[in-house]
């Protein structure tokens, strides 16, 4: 897919792993907040900066199809891109097996900002996202 502008791998963990042997839901949770933190590294702006900016992005909504599971020694291939609603920021986020290729989970995660405890426009995350945010042509 062209409009991923950000990619990172990482291993499965054994501890990730249910009594079934794949990986529990809910780390996926954790797979897709790292991705989206190393997004922001890569930005340019990572979230200490964010902090020492008063800037706190949150989550308000996610939203996840679990498509193929995954197993110890699996390695994932993490790709995102982004797309800005008003004041949200929505990270469309795809997890692949890297070794068959296939999707195993897709997300959409919307982000919201708090600047000095306020919601704000987003106006400091848009300016550092203007690279990447996807337009429709």
């Amino acid at each position: 897919m062209d409009k991923y502008i950000f990619s990172i791998e990482f291993n499965i963990r054994d501890y990730e792993l249910d009594s079934e042997g794949i990986v529990n839901n809910a780390h996926y949770l954790n797979y897709l907040e790292h991705t989206r933190h190393e997004f922001c590294r890569f930005a340019g702006y990572s979230f200490d900066q964010m902090t020492k900016d008063h800037i706190i992005p949150v989550v308000n909504r996610i939203e996840i199809d679990y498509k193929s599971p995954l197993r110890s020694g699996d390695t994932v291939c993490s790709q995102l891109w982004i797309e800005q609603s008003g004041p949200r920021f929505i990270f469309h986020q795809d997890l692949y097996n890297k070794s068959t290729n296939k999707l195993s989970a897709r997300a959409l995660v919307s982000i919201v900002s708090l600047e000095n405890d306020r919601l704000s426009k987003g106006d400091k995350l848009a300016k550092v996202f203007a690279p990447y945010i996807y337009k429709q042509s």
